[in-house]
């Protein structure tokens, strides 16, 4: 089967998210901002939120433990927009040419679902998508395959229809097990030239 579609993931291929551009404004020292983000609001603790627990219930335990950092673990939720730094121009260029081409587009993202409608908010490029599956909806996340498979199903194609790009190796070492052609997303001018090898636009 030929690539017909293209799936995106979101966080670093289409926005630009990193914890550590909130919390280099609420921890001057570098090094305890690290032990918070290693110790403390980690990503084993993040992912989480992808799995749909609520970021509310998700800071109890921390605060019980570290109640020292109260203000700061609040913050994972209370000031997650400054996480962002706006949208990769690349990736918004391609979905415009994609969809232009009439190029079927999906997207499969690790996010919380308490968050999801914000983060798609930055840019009109995401109303291109036919569907986006959200972790924290199914309590499922990447890279397990059930999750794959479940986005195949609601996008109604076959993995070797779709080609999927994300910036994870690891997600992507999933998808390519399970039959996807896949992007690994690490310079964002690489990817339209990989679309039009593919004919996709």
């Amino acid at each position: 089967m030929s690539v017909v579609g293209v799936l995106f993931d979101v966080g670093n291929v289409i926005v630009r998210w990193e914890p550590a551009r909130l919390y280099q404004k609420i921890f001057s020292d570098p090094v305890e901002r690290e032990r918070f983000l290693t110790e403390v609001c980690s990503m084993g603790w993040h992912v989480q939120h992808d799995l749909g627990v609520t970021m509310a219930d998700n800071a109890l335990p921390l605060i019980t433990r570290y109640p020292h950092y109260r203000d700061a673990i609040l913050a994972w939720s209370a000031r997650w927009d400054e996480m962002f730094d706006g949208c990769i121009r690349e990736s918004i260029e391609a979905i415009e040419a994609l969809n232009d081409r009439g190029v079927p587009l999906f997207a499969l993202t690790n996010m919380p679902s308490e968050k999801a409608a914000g983060v798609f908010a930055m840019d009109p490029a995401f109303q291109h998508f036919r569907d986006i599956v959200i972790s924290g909806d199914e309590g499922m996340v990447k890279p397990h395959a059930d999750i794959y498979h479940l986005t195949c199903r609601r996008c109604g194609l076959a993995p070797e229809q779709l080609l999927f790009i994300d910036d994870s190796a690891a997600n992507i070492e999933a998808a390519k097990a399970l039959g996807f052609a896949t992007h690994l997303f690490q310079d964002p001018k690489a990817l339209m030239p990989h679309l039009a090898d593919l004919g996709l636009v």
